[in-house]
Parts: C-alpha cells; structure tokens; sequence
C-alpha cells in the first residue's frame, strides 16, 4: 500500500522483540478498525439522506463524471447520490444474458443500469457491506420503470474482499469510487478475480494518485472517508491487478475535474461527512464549509490524484 495512506503514515518503530511487532500490529489494525467503521457510518448516514437526482447538484456530480440525462432519468433518482467518480457501465460493452457484479452498490445507480444492459436473460449483484445502502437499493429496485418493479437485480450484503459469491459467477466486475476505500486492496482484486469467469472483464471507475499526497492530507481521515487519503498510486493499482492475474490491465486518467464533488451541498469529498474518531485520527468538520473543505482550499485534489478507467481481464487458462 502506497506511504502515502493513512494506514501507514506511523514511522515503523525500530522492532526490538515480540511486544514491539506486537503493538506496531495492533496499533495498525486498529486504524483500519477505525476506518472501516468511519466508512460504514458516513455511508449509512448517506443512504438516510434523500440525495437523488432530484438534487440539482447530484445530477449536475453525475453528470460531470460521464452519467446522460438519458441514463438518469432511466433509473430511480433515489439510486443517485453523488457518490460516483465516473460511469463503469459505459465502459463494460456490457451483453445480454451476462451476469453482472458491482462492488459497493450504494443506492443501486450501476446495477440498474447493467440490468437494464444485459435484459430479462442476464442479471445484475450489488454488493454492499452498509445495512442501509442494500435497504435503499431494495427499495428502489421496486420502483423501476413505470412504476414496476426491477427484477434482474439482487442486492447482498457483503464485504468487497470477502465477496459472499460463488468462485466464476460474474462475466463483468463494475465497480465507481469504492475500491479506494478498502483498507486491503490486493484482498480486493484477487476477490475480483475469483468470482469472474474465466474471460470475464473489469471495468471500474475509481481514484488514484497520481503523486503522494501532502501529509496534512495523507494523515486525516475524512480525506479517507472522502475517497482521497485510501487511494493508491496509478502504477500500484496497475500491479495489483497484474498481481491478482489479471492481464490486459489498463488503468489511466479520466480527465476528470475531482473538484465536482463540491456541487452538491453537505458534501466533502464523495461522502457527505461527520465522525468522532477513537485514536486520535485527525477528522473532518460535518459539513462542505469545515474540515476537508478546509483542506482542500489548501490543496487541489485534481493535482494529486485522478478519476480513473480501470480495465483487465481474466486469463480463459
């Protein structure tokens, strides 16, 4: 993981016996405790929040990373929370009758899209490990079209590392500005590479550094709830993903303006914010006008890291 991240700006203390390792260790596991919990609370208070399309800043964020009025308006707005860096399903060449599976589905925004891509033959799996996020996925799964239910969908709680899916389900992985969040990401990846089948592809929407942050923001958790502190450089995400096994893994610059985010009204970042840390992590304030907003008149976010495509495929041997 890049030196740059939150979980490994603690110096490595000289290791001089067992309880020294030990108490690196823990103090280590610890911070990813306190991330995964920070993560899984801003992303359950932002399911509670009734951001949708209907919200002019959160259509005019989707928008901005690669989202049609046409793709909106066909999904139900409660789906939309601002929450995207990019628009993975329109780079999947997605078919009918393919399975589908998006790590951290959030409100459902790309699997209604992909069920929508691979018809009645194929289906689409969100995978979220926020109780509130499937709850609202769910609920908006019965308000497709016309009013109808969508039924090509399924939505299970879960872990992105630990994917609750059989090995060689999926022909697609789509995932947007999640994977950055995840304190394991080669976990990640090889989970990504165990449920494809063989020949399956990625295609995923994220964020990556295009060189390390500064240690004001490396260190401060909000930047890390709000998908900039967890992100790790182009060319390690790149490794990673060859890694795993993957092969023609193309990971490059969207082009994106990461500053969009700041549309939408009680956001910093790409989630909206508040938490009280337990070891003395430095946090955000709970709205746009305090805390990571503060950081990021100091620094533009667009000068150190990027929207990126993400691209590979399964080997068929």
């Amino acid at each position: 993981m890049s030196t740059t991240n939150i979980l490994s700006t603690t110096p490595q203390a000289s290791c001089c016996g067992p309880d020294c390792c030990g108490g690196e260790e823990q103090k280590r596991r610890s911070q990813a405790d306190e991330v995964a919990v920070a993560v899984r609370e801003k992303y359950g208070s932002t399911a509670k929040s009734r951001l949708s399309s209907n919200d002019a800043g959160v259509r005019a964020v989707a928008e901005a990373f690669g989202y049609s009025t046409e793709e909106l308006s066909s999904i139900p707005a409660e789906a939309n929370m601002g929450l995207s860096c990019g628009n993975p399903t329109a780079m999947a060449s997605l078919k009918p009758g393919e399975v589908v599976v998006d790590l951290g589905s959030g409100g459902g925004l790309d699997v209604f899209l992909a069920a929508e891509r691979v018809g009645p033959t194929g289906r689409a799996i969100g995978i979220d490990m926020t109780p509130e996020m499937i709850a609202l996925a769910r609920k908006n799964a019965q308000r497709g079209p016309g009013g109808k239910p969508i039924t090509n969908v399924e939505f299970i709680e879960g872990q992105i590392d630990a994917v609750p899916l059989p090995a060689a389900t999926a022909d697609v992985i789509v995932s947007n500005c999640v994977i950055n969040l995840a304190t394991d990401k080669q976990a990640v990846f090889r989970e990504m590479f165990r449920v494809l089948k063989p020949g399956g592809r990625v295609a995923v929407s994220d964020i990556a550094l295009k060189r390390d942050l500064p240690p004001e923001l490396a260190s401060d958790l909000q930047a890390y709830v709000g998908c900039i502190a967890g992100a790790i450089m182009i060319e390690e995400y790149r490794a990673g993903l060859t890694s795993a096994g993957f092969e023609q893994v193309v990971v490059v610059d969207a082009g994106s303006d990461l500053n969009a985010y700041a549309m939408v009204d009680g956001q910093a970042a790409c989630c909206p914010p508040a938490i009280t840390s337990s070891t003395g992590l430095p946090i955000a304030q709970p709205d746009v006008h305090g805390g990571l907003s503060e950081l990021l008149k100091k620094y533009n976010v667009s000068d150190y890291a990027a929207s990126v495509k993400v691209y590979a495929v399964k080997p068929r041997a």
